[in-house]
């Protein structure tokens, strides 16, 4: 029912807005391949990145009842979509009750990930608040098959990271270089190399709870 409602595929390249906050939405983005990200620039154009998404993440679905999103989202790497009009999910949701149901449960774990990252930038340091995005992407690319748990390709900058986890580039650089030295994490060339998950995931306080991955009466 999900691939008769896609209207069109369609590859975006890198560094893309693709939708901007305000403007008026009538489909949703089925993200099939890449990194998209949701953003809000300050007044100075500082950016503060407020998720991710990965291959089969609906990125703005909650798009579909509010029609407008208060936030900008862009593409990180190269990206391929899969474009579902919302009259297609107006079809959707009148015809298949537990699909709509699904689709619900997907804004549902968005609204998880968004309270994770609350309390990673407010709660940890800096070490944690990159161990703990690594952790939570290394467990979100394990359930679309992107990770064998231990190593996943992360096309992101150093940049990237500090957008994410509220340091400064120069921060982020020292992080990156203690998770090497502490042999907990490296991150280099794009590629992500976690020769110890559990020490990692217990220096980020990371329970992989808030993914809801293990629910398959949900999820199944």
């Amino acid at each position: 029912m999900l691939e008769s409602a896609v209207a069109e595929e369609r590859a975006l390249e890198p560094r893309k807005i693709i939708v901007r906050a305000g403007d008026p939405l009538s489909q949703s983005l089925l993200l099939t391949e890449g990194i998209l990200s949701r953003y809000i620039d300050d007044r100075h154009g500082h950016r503060q990145l407020v998720a991710i998404h990965v291959a089969g993440d609906f990125v703005d679905l909650h798009g579909y009842p509010l029609k407008v999103l208060d936030h900008d989202v862009g593409t990180m790497t190269a990206a391929k979509v899969a474009i579902v009009p919302h009259a297609e999910l107006d079809r959707i949701t009148a015809q298949s009750p537990e699909l709509a149901r699904k689709l619900w449960y997907a804004t549902l774990i968005d609204a998880a990930i968004h309270r994770a990252w609350l309390f990673r930038l407010g709660r940890l340091d800096a070490v944690g608040r990159v161990a703990h995005f690594l952790c939570e992407t290394n467990a979100r690319l394990m359930a679309a098959g992107l990770s064998d748990g231990h190593s996943f390709s992360l096309p992101l900058t150093q940049t990237d990271l500090s957008e994410i986890c509220g340091l400064t580039n120069v921060h982020v650089n020292r992080v990156l270089r203690q998770l090497r030295e502490e042999r907990l994490c490296v991150f280099r060339s794009s590629l992500v190399e976690i020769p110890d998950l559990e020490k990692l995931a217990a220096r980020a306080q990371f329970d992989p709870d808030y993914l809801y991955i293990e629910a398959p009466e949900l999820v199944s």
